[in-house]
């Protein structure tokens, strides 16, 4: 049963949580790579016309990835992994689930947030995403627990 840490990170905290996860559950890592990096004004959320501001507000936005694809068939467990921005996940965890075969696998969500908690992110996904097994969702605000695993 081989497991993957998938996880989008813009200021290091969320992979520095993937990286302790992928570690603790003897995962193997994929980093979700926007083709076009952030810069520190396209993340300035107080801006209304900030990057990250238009793709949050336009609930298609769908940015593209560097790598979107994956042969996932031999991975039964995949942990996502983002920061919660404006209490959801980024586009990008979007473009990456649309892009790959998750149905049957068994998907467990944690973020990282400076305020917010995970509840409705974890609502939004599963709303989004019906018919994938999200089976759990933790906000990962120091090292993480044993229960993600």
């Amino acid at each position: 049963m081989k497991k993957l840490v998938a996880y989008f990170s813009c200021s290091g905290r969320t992979a520095e949580r993937a990286r302790e996860l992928a570690a603790a559950a003897g995962a193997d890592l994929f980093e979700i790579e926007s083709r076009e990096p952030y810069s520190g004004a396209d993340l300035n959320w107080r801006d209304r016309n900030s990057r990250c501001s238009r793709e949050m507000n336009d609930p298609s936005s769908r940015p593209e990835l560097k790598k979107a694809e994956l042969d996932l068939s031999d991975y039964d467990d995949i942990y996502i992994g983002y920061p919660i921005w404006w209490g959801i996940a980024p586009r990008e965890i979007n473009t990456f689930i649309e892009a790959n075969d998750l149905k049957g696998k068994r998907i467990a969500i944690f973020a990282t947030s400076g305020g917010s908690g995970i509840d409705y992110a974890l609502k939004d996904l599963r709303a989004s995403y019906p018919e994938l097994n999200i089976v759990t969702g933790v906000l990962a605000r120091g090292k993480l627990s044993q229960d993600i695993l």
